[in-house]
């Protein structure tokens, strides 16, 4: 079956995919940075590759974009600690590729080229990997295929698999049990995604739950955020605050009038609203909603702060030191196409509120179902759930801490997978 996925897929499915992105790259300026990205791609890699120490062994870990390599980066920094391996990153998404170029951890940052036979084998051949991790689901055909052809262990990592999954649609589902079964060995996040990994025909002994790698994470950049000084330590005493993280007009036109008829009945209230897209049009339209109704002040002029009750972000790369701050908070998408990170709020021990469309994230529903986020479906809702949380203390910190528990007890993947690294290298002659 792999021969004959290996040649439907070359023959086919590449080609219209090529053309797609050539032709996509007309009107989309994202798919035109990627395409223009891996022109020279061998020549820049081989002038990177040529710095490192021959001596240690390489292992390359491929993300799709930045979401997926945060979860990669806990495992690269745990292993650069032993000082024993070359790391390689790529990436699929130019965002993803560019966005990383300053994380110090990856000794070579690359494109990773198009999913072609050949370019696999140059990959491949240039790079000399001991080992492959793939993060979660960005997995290619011919790169995993050339991985089992020269006998190069592949791990794919935060690994999940739901019940309904477009992947185990017929044909589909059997050109993935080809990939699959090419895989040295699957770590997933649960046992149910283990469980629906076993409908792919895979031996059960490749298969092994190690947890989430985001929630490593999210609870070392919580660490080091408390080292952050965003504000200064007396700037919040005595006042109740509600961070508004990864908003979009969808999730504003809720959360927005609910907190102005709250700040009427309470002055102590105040609102840090973090924009998904802190664009200067949309920063002004904020302004502009509370403008002769409460006050407000762009966080680039905090030095000049006057009490005004609303704090709009207008930079990037801070949310998650600003939920450090927060007694509630609302995470944005949730009205829109679907909820942001739960994880960043949940770290601190605080109520995590969210719109509805909450699908695309297992830890937002299993939030609320155990009572730590709270689903908040329209403005009554909002302002009822906001007033409960910020009068009733007891309540508001009972939330809190079945959010704080939630994340801690999920701590731990990155060990389990740094061990399984580890084995494969003890036992591994390459």
């Amino acid at each position: 079956m792999s021969k004959i996925w290996f040649f439907l897929y070359n023959a086919i499915l590449i080609p219209l995919l090529f053309v797609f992105f050539v032709i996509a790259s007309l009107v989309n300026y994202k798919i035109k940075r990627g395409l223009q990205g891996r022109k020279n791609w061998q020549r820049e890699l081989k002038a990177k590759l040529e710095k490192l120490d021959k001596g240690k062994k390489t292992i390359w870990f491929h993300s799709s974009s930045m979401g997926e390599f945060e979860q990669a980066k806990p495992i690269i920094e745990q292993i650069k600690k032993q000082n024993k391996f070359n790391i390689i990153v790529s990436f699929y998404s130019p965002s993803g590729y560019e966005n990383s170029l300053k994380y110090p951890f990856p000794d070579v940052i690359t494109y990773m080229p198009f999913d072609s036979p050949g370019n696999a084998k140059k990959f491949l051949t240039l790079v000399h990997p001991h080992l492959a991790v793939f993060m979660r689901y960005d997995i290619w055909p011919n790169f995993i295929w050339q991985l089992k052809k020269q006998n190069i262990p592949s791990f794919i990592v935060d690994a999940t698999m739901r019940k309904n999954s477009k992947r185990k649609w017929f044909l589909i589902k059997s050109l993935h049990k080809s990939i699959y079964k090419s895989i040295t060995k699957i770590l997933t996040v649960s046992k149910d995604d283990l469980d629906n990994f076993l409908d792919f025909d895979i031996e059960r002994e490749k298969l092994k739950v190690v947890g989430d790698t985001r929630f490593d994470r999210v609870y070392q950049k919580s660490l080091d955020a408390k080292e952050k000084k965003l504000f200064s330590l007396d700037f919040f005493v005595d006042k109740k605050v509600f961070v508004f993280g990864s908003s979009w007009e969808a999730d504003e036109n809720v959360i927005f009038p609910a907190f102005e008829k709250l700040a009427k009945y309470d002055e102590n209230i105040i609102m840090i609203v973090a924009p998904h897209e802190p664009t200067l049009l949309h920063l002004e339209k904020i302004e502009n909603e509370f403008a002769d109704k409460l006050k407000t002040i762009r966080f680039s002029f905090i030095n000049n702060y006057k009490y005004e009750r609303i704090i709009i972000i207008d930079s990037i790369g801070i949310l998650l030191t600003l939920y450090y701050y927060a007694n509630v908070a609302f995470v944005g998408g949730s009205f829109k196409q679907g909820i942001h990170n739960v994880l960043e709020p949940a770290v601190y021990g605080i109520p995590v509120l969210f719109g509805p469309k909450i699908q695309n994230s297992q830890e937002a529903q299993e939030l609320e179902e155990i009572g730590g986020g709270i689903v908040i479906r329209n403005r009554k809702e909002a302002y009822r759930t906001l007033r409960q949380l910020f009068w009733d203390e007891e309540f508001r910190k009972e939330s809190g801490n079945i959010c704080f528990n939630y994340v801690n007890t999920h701590i731990g993947a990155t060990k389990k997978i740094f061990d399984e690294i580890n084995l494969l290298n003890m036992n591994s002659t390459n």
